[in-house]
């Protein structure tokens, strides 16, 4: 019989009662260090001060009140956004698809007011993922996720990451943009070339396309810059964010310049919860945070001295990691054992962490991560490959035994 709550997730058997920093707590008292962070979403860790009493503030206060009025804490997000980027305009939604979603159809829409309604085509990226609408279902292009949802939503084509020459020959008249992660996260942290990203910023100029960024999961902090296009000094005209923007609390964001977001006229689209004065509470919070002197610096800090935990392990267990890649605090450890081994390994010595495509251990802690959690993550990984080792050799020795 179905469960109450639709099985389309596999959940592991655990709950958390309560969290604090890096750490969760189940109502038995164990504790995990959450190196998954909800999937790069709780960008201050658990039970932040700041983020917790801006919240029950605005709480206490008024939740929504809908788009038909104006919402001060949105227009104040808006600002400090467009103050802190390459945008001159932000639209408010709830999540990543969403957002995703939107930037799809002001691509669009900036093509055709602007005098090319024929280009609606969109070139993405393979090893995307841009969510779970009909239309970003179609932009991932992954045949597992479409599968049974009917036909496929027109408009995309994909090429392979950081081939330039698979761009250009993509390019049609009937081309309006192209879409790409900065940093591929499901498919096994995957970086665009900064000189891809500017070649694909050239080749947008010279044919009149739209470049959008989605940083859904790579933005807000999580590369140690505000966004993770600013490493490669490339301005988009489009770009997205999601995820850690409020901390955990449900939002998105679409960021664009005036030659874009100056289409998106009243009736062009709307949404109900999103920019709400609690969400835009949160998000205000969370931006406190990040902006703050020398944050960003820290969380390229920490990010460097995992990145300096994972070379010991790799070195240590060639049976286990081959390699590590990423930036910040966007990190992915390459396995040679089933990286689904090495996860359950790793709960097994009390630290949470998210598998990616490729075989790969997907590691995203809170961006306020201490260097004491990351030391306890670098121990906690050690004890889970050596566990890993010794259940490949037991394998191993109980299959030559069966021969």
């Amino acid at each position: 019989m179905i469960p109450a709550l639709m099985p389309t997730f596999n959940r592991t058997d655990l709950a958390f009662e309560r969290g604090e920093g890096a750490w969760l707590y189940t109502a038995d008292g164990r504790r995990f260090l959450d190196f998954g962070a909800g999937i790069a979403t709780s960008s201050l860790g658990h039970n932040n001060p700041h983020l917790v009493n801006a919240i029950a503030q605005q709480a206490a206060r008024v939740m929504h009140v809908s788009n038909l009025y104006r919402i001060p804490q949105a227009e104040k997000l808006a600002e400090r956004l467009v103050a802190a980027s390459f945008a001159d305009s932000v639209f408010f939604c709830n999540s990543g698809a969403e957002a995703n979603e939107g930037m799809i159809k002001m691509i669009r829409r900036a093509q055709a007011k602007g005098g090319h309604p024929e280009r609606v085509r969109i070139i993405c990226f393979n090893g995307a993922f841009h969510g779970r609408t009909l239309a970003t279902l179609a932009a991932t292009g992954n045949a597992k996720y479409l599968d049974g949802f009917g036909p496929v939503v027109e408009g995309f084509d994909h090429v392979p990451l950081n081939n330039m020459n698979a761009v250009r020959a993509a390019i049609t008249d009937e081309t309006a943009g192209i879409m790409i992660e900065p940093v591929q996260g499901e498919s096994g942290i995957n970086l665009a070339d900064p000189r891809f990203l500017r070649e694909l910023r050239a080749a947008c100029d010279e044919y009149g396309l739209f470049l959008g960024m989605d940083e859904v999961q790579c933005g807000m902090g999580r590369t140690g810059r505000l966004f993770a296009h600013e490493w490669s000094g490339v301005t988009p005209d489009v770009m997205t964010a999601a995820k850690g923007i409020a901390g955990g609390f449900p939002m998105g964001a679409i960021l664009a310049t005036e030659q874009v977001a100056r289409y998106m006229t009243p009736g062009s689209h709307g949404t109900t919860f999103g920019g709400n004065p609690l969400a835009c509470a949160a998000a205000n919070a969370v931006l406190d945070v990040i902006l703050a002197p020398g944050f960003l610096e820290q969380v390229q800090a920490r990010g460097a001295m995992l990145g300096r935990e994972f070379d010991t392990l790799v070195t240590r267990y060639p049976d286990v990691f081959s390699a590590h890649r990423g930036i910040g605090l966007m990190i992915g450890l390459q396995c040679v054992a089933p990286a689904s081994v090495v996860q359950d390994a790793a709960m097994g010595e009390g630290m949470l962490s998210v598998t990616a495509g490729g075989n790969v251990l997907r590691l995203v802690p809170p961006l306020t991560v201490t260097e004491e959690d990351c030391r306890m993550a670098g121990e906690m990984l050690d004890r889970a490959a050596r566990r890993v080792r010794a259940d490949i050799a037991a394998s191993s020795a109980q299959a030559e035994s069966v021969a």
